[in-house]
């Protein structure tokens, strides 16, 4: 096991000039605006995935108006949850060429867009368009903008503060089903649809609050973290020597690629003084040369850092560890969302329904999600405490929960496994802390977009798997086993990889020594 990407012996070079003298760190580190993010990203949970999970109120609207089978006709939702998640990788892009707040402003403004759109829905394949790829793709480019930006914040505090921003899941999820199931049935479905519409816009205003930090401030939350870690000369030559075992490219192109940049600049910035003498119009066309060659320059660096993550020499994959993750959010993300779409129909053959009624197994699992991504986010950020530690338990106990909840034929019991799923599911808010401890600050854009990618792919097939399941089988238990057993795979993963991470350097050490 490990605590931080330093002890795995993986680095992306983010941490490469350290230097010795102490530096002053930015007060809105852990401090400051960076509640103002925190704030920002709560809102952004609020309103994109309680919306989310709010759903079935519209589900139910659009069976009765368009009359359409149950399967087809929860594509819609499917597909908005799923395209959200998806597309992270593609929103890496454009932060990296954009910025996560004009990335949060356009996203905001699709995502209003697909749900007023879909007001005016004639059939479900039209809101397969509206709400399921447009609403989608702008909840996508918010929502990572928003975790990202917590992680950049955030030093000391950084699970704590992903596990306040993350309850808003949960706060939204009671909100927004109480607001569509009231909007619907005064002003009907379509102007539900048209007034969230108009509320999403809010969104903009939380992108608009996601204040980049400057190059130097990043830098200083380096130092800050390496001041902070033992043993950091041991884990930095550890890291450089695996660095150049992986092939990881070193930051001379993108020296020489800034070089260029400059030069071109300077060029048009030189050509624009010595015309100064010419006409207006020729002014006005060198300033708008100059806007168009500043454009390109941010696109073109901002493609070479995607490029570089994904397809490059210096690419995420390269990293064993992190690959291992991915193959986890393929099979985790579905084992949670499973029992809050098969518990209903379980307690229905279980005979449960009355006391369901009175307090749902769902809501348990809600409600004790909230305090479980706090309380884990607390428990995480202990000096005395790994992440990477809390993380796999809370993993263990998951899917320990997934594999026992079938066996369990009373309300009692399923109301007790309910409460550790919750509880136990808190590790989402750890997710983007891991991730960065795996690969830095500066690739966590791009890597976190692929782990809610794998988590996208998880959600849109897993639930359907599992009614396909059923069908065959005519049981729900079959569909839980395989689901728990595919996600023990995923965390066997995570505990081989780190292992084979250290082993390889030690190997190598010893054979140099033997030559």
């Amino acid at each position: 096991m490990y605590a931080s990407r330093e002890d795995i012996g993986y680095d992306f070079g983010d941490d490469s000039k350290v230097g010795s003298k102490p530096i002053k760190p930015n007060p809105n580190i852990d401090g400051g605006w960076a509640w103002m993010i925190v704030l920002s990203s709560f809102l952004v949970h609020i309103l994109i995935m309680g919306s989310q999970m709010a759903l079935g109120i519209l589900n139910m609207e659009w069976l009765e108006e368009f009359n359409q089978s149950r399967g087809l006709t929860a594509w819609v939702s499917s597909l908005s949850m799923g395209i959200t998640l998806i597309v992270g990788p593609f929103i890496g892009l454009f932060i990296s060429m954009c910025g996560c707040r004009t990335t949060a402003i356009i996203g905001g403004m699709l995502n209003a867009l697909g749900w007023i759109l879909s007001a005016y829905a004639s059939n479900v394949h039209y809101l397969f368009l509206t709400f399921g790829v447009t609403a989608g793709i702008g909840s996508g480019m918010v929502y990572l903008p928003a975790v990202v930006m917590v992680g950049q914040y955030f030093q000391k505090r950084r699970a704590l503060a992903q596990g306040l921003s993350t309850t808003g899941t949960g706060f939204g999820a009671f909100l927004m089903t109480a607001l569509l199931k009231y909007l619907c049935t005064e002003f009907g479905w379509r102007n539900a649809m048209f007034i969230q519409g108009a509320i999403s816009l809010n969104l903009c205003v939380c992108g608009a609050l996601m204040r980049p930090l400057s190059p130097k401030d990043l830098h200083e939350k380096y130092v800050v973290r390496s001041d902070s870690e033992e043993n950091r000369a041991k884990a930095l030559s550890h890291s450089t020597e695996t660095i150049k075992s992986n092939g990881v490219l070193s930051e001379e192109p993108e020296k020489k690629e800034e070089v260029a940049n400059e030069e071109v600049l300077g060029s048009v910035q030189h050509i624009e003084i010595g015309g100064k003498s010419g006409s207006g119009r020729s002014m006005y066309g060198l300033r708008l040369l100059k806007s168009v060659s500043q454009l390109t320059v941010t696109v073109r660096k901002g493609f070479a850092l995607w490029y570089s993550s994904y397809f490059g020499a210096a690419s995420l994959f390269t990293n064993r560890v992190f690959v291992a993750f991915i193959i986890w959010a393929l099979f985790a993300y579905s084992s949670f969302v499973i029992p809050f779409i098969h518990l209903p129909e379980i307690v229905k053959q279980y005979n449960l329904s009355r006391q369901d009624n009175v307090f749902p197994l769902t809501s348990i699992i809600a409600i004790v999600h909230i305090f479980g991504k706090v309380i884990l986010g607390i428990i995480s950020d202990l000096p005395c405490i790994s992440t990477w530690n809390v993380f796999l338990v809370a993993n263990f106990t998951l899917v320990t929960c997934i594999l026992t909840l079938p066996l369990m034929q009373t309300y009692i019991g399923l109301a007790v496994v309910c409460a550790l799923i919750g509880f136990s599911s808190g590790y989402f808010s750890l997710m983007p802390v891991v991730t960065e401890d795996l690969v830095g600050t500066k690739h966590l854009a791009n890597a976190y977009g692929i782990i809610i990618c794998a988590n996208g792919i998880s959600a849109l097939f897993g639930p359907p798997f599992a009614g396909w399941i059923y069908d065959i089988t005519q049981k729900y238990d079959f569909s839980f086993y395989i689901a728990g057993l595919l996600y023990m795979v995923g965390i066997i993963f995570l505990l081989i990889q780190p292992c084979i991470q250290k082993k390889q350097p030690r190997e190598k050490s010893t054979e140099e020594a033997q030559v």
